[in-house]
């Protein structure tokens, strides 16, 4: 028989780099109200109000340097950071590199970067985003080679619409192209944390008619 008291729920600290960002704003806001710790890394001191508003716990850090002390006593990190095209390969690339490496270091159990869809084959892409999906093409491999489980979500392109919860989610050239509302985006780095089944995994995602949930269910069970 039981004791009747009911176990408290089970919170993690997630680190989120990225978190001033457009996706990440919506990241540290959904793991919050999940009532996990989103510590939320930013560049810049005068961000931290916000991040608090949010309900993140801000700690600044710069990818371009080290972040050792951000990945601290955290179960797991959801990288939405991005260079905005002012310097792919510094943080694209090497600034994922040095979070990966400082999260291995950490014992950090769980890493979900957010990637593009296109960075399967840079060549191919547009010639002005090649540099940046040759950036995230690097950075993925490496994560894939190294410690942290790890989960590579590549989204279309991204729209400031409303989320709608429902996305299309496949591998390989499977969906085609589109777009998607970058809180859908931050949603399904978030419930990724959770699903086993993608563990190892790189996937695209698109705007569709499909629960988040089942939808990675669905990549999961492939």
């Amino acid at each position: 028989m039981g004791s009747g008291v009911e176990a408290a729920p089970v919170t993690r600290t997630v680190l989120v780099a990225g978190a001033n960002g457009q996706v990440g704003r919506h990241v540290t806001e959904s793991l919050a109200e999940r009532g996990d710790t989103a510590r939320a890394m930013i560049r810049e001191a005068s961000q931290a109000d916000e991040m608090e508003r949010l309900g993140g716990e801000p700690v600044v850090a710069d990818l371009t340097e080290t972040v050792d002390h951000a990945v601290e006593g955290c179960d797991a990190v959801v990288f939405a950071a991005g260079s905005g095209g002012e310097d792919v390969y510094g943080v694209d690339r090497d600034g994922a590199i040095r979070l990966i490496d400082a999260a291995t270091e950490a014992g950090v159990d769980r890493f979900v970067m957010l990637s593009s869809m296109g960075a399967d084959d840079p060549d191919a892409g547009p010639e002005p985003l090649r540099d940046y999906l040759i950036a995230k093409a690097e950075a993925d491999e490496y994560l894939r080679n190294s410690d942290p489980v790890s989960t590579i979500v590549r989204p279309g392109e991204l729209t400031t619409e409303p989320g709608t919860g429902e996305i299309r989610a496949g591998t390989g050239l499977e969906l085609g192209s589109g777009d998607i509302p970058r809180e859908d985006v931050a949603e399904t780095l978030v419930t990724a944390i959770d699903v086993e089944s993608l563990h190892g995994e790189t996937f695209e995602i698109l705007s569709g008619d499909e629960s988040i949930e089942a939808a990675l269910e669905t990549v999961g069970s492939q």
